[in-house]
């Protein structure tokens, strides 16, 4: 695989980090304490942290835990010496690190190692608030990330600003990536002619829904044609349900004022589950034209584009996120930052069932470090 990677300003070279495993990746972050009285290094503190995560740790004091019944192999493996950390010193560390330092490595590093879907980089942006921080009394951070379509790993994360909302905080966010041949889906509260326009400007392309935030955007929509439009249909029966997709496309030249569309979508799903059945119908715009994106692959992208609402389900249902007090400086977004990584790694190691494969890692010890000490060229059975 190309070292290249969307990751722009990564503080570290895509060409080296490609060839490091998560300790040594780790070891990349600024150390933000003073030397001196330092026991134990940054990259020791966020992979027993990272281990403990992953077998199921939900808070400091379950992390400190871990690092204390961890054998001395595995706590050696992890780059930690016989004396532990304990939870307050991993709550001080996570708390005091530059986290959009170590966003940048970690989703670098996880891009280059997961893959393209049909030849196509596709990334999915959607954001998520870390809720327990609100029962501390502090303002719940808000956080906007970035799911790699085909493996599902999540690439990119940035935290909004206080006082702001999510349109500038993605707007940010893509100035920092190489959006070259990249295409971008977002929700329709960015659909907005100026965040198209940045997307274009950085070599990628966009797929965005239209909804009522946009309405005379979504009159032009509703008005064209689509009766004399030819419809490409298929049925889903999986997981108990039947969901019946139709979408029309047709060419955006002449029919809506948005910058670079070239494709105008109606895409409508229709629900069937326990004999109750609900349709929804919704349209999007895309910049991509018809001999790069068929009606099928369009469809497909929005379906694989709510993956990402499932993987804020497994951090807050599964690793119990939004009952996660921290509130303190970096310690909110780097938390989220190690549920995702988590996450990806499971994926990357061929896990679909997250919840199994951190009671996998919590029965074997051996686990952890066996996932975290592999290189990108390197696979686990």
């Amino acid at each position: 695989m190309s070292s290249s990677c969307p990751i722009a300003v990564c503080p570290v070279d895509p060409a080296r980090l490609s060839q490091l495993n998560l300790l040594e990746v780790f070891a990349q972050v600024p150390d933000p304490r003073a030397r001196r009285g330092v026991r134990h290094p940054v990259a020791a503190v966020l992979a027993v942290s990272l281990a403990a995560v992953m077998s199921g740790a939900r808070s400091f004091a379950a992390i400190g835990q871990w690092a204390a019944m961890a054998s001395g192999e595995v706590a050696a493996r992890l780059g930690v010496g016989e004396r532990r950390p304990e939870a307050s010193t991993i709550r001080r560390v996570l708390c005091a690190l530059d986290a959009a330092w170590l966003e940048w490595v970690v989703g670098a590093w996880t891009y280059l190692r997961a893959k393209r879907v049909s030849g196509r980089t596709v990334i999915s942006f959607d954001g998520k608030t870390v809720r327990g921080t609100r029962n501390s009394g502090a303002t719940p951070p808000h956080l906007v990330s970035g799911l790699l379509h085909g493996i599902r790993v999540v690439v990119t994360q940035v935290k909004v600003a206080d006082k702001s909302n999510e349109i500038p905080a993605l707007r940010d966010l893509l100035s920092r990536l190489n959006l070259k041949d990249v295409l971008v889906i977002a929700d329709a509260m960015h659909t907005l002619a100026v965040t198209a326009q940045a997307i274009l400007d950085g070599g990628g392309h966009y797929l965005l829904t239209v909804k009522m935030n946009q309405p005379g955007l979504l009159a032009q929509c509703r008005r064209l044609p689509w009766k004399h439009v030819p419809t490409h249909a298929w049925t889903d029966r999986s997981k108990g349900r039947r969901v019946r997709r139709c979408v029309k496309v047709v060419d955006a030249a002449g029919w809506v004022d948005f910058p670079a569309a070239a494709q105008i979508a109606q895409l409508t799903r229709t629900r069937t589950v326990n004999g109750k059945r609900s349709a929804e119908t919704v349209y999007l715009l895309c910049s991509l034209p018809a001999h790069q994106a068929a009606p099928e692959q369009i469809a497909q992208w929005i379906q694989h584009h709510w993956a990402i609402e499932s993987t804020h389900w497994i951090r807050d249902v599964t690793m119990d996120e939004d009952r996660h007090t921290a509130h303190i400086s970096a310690g909110p977004q780097v938390m989220a930052t190690l549920r995702n990584l988590t996450i990806s790694l499971f994926r990357l190691h061929h896990y679909d069932n997250i919840a199994a494969a951190q009671r996998a890692c919590s029965w074997d010890p051996q686990r952890p470090p066996d996932i975290i000490l592999t290189s990108r060229n390197e696979t686990l059975p």
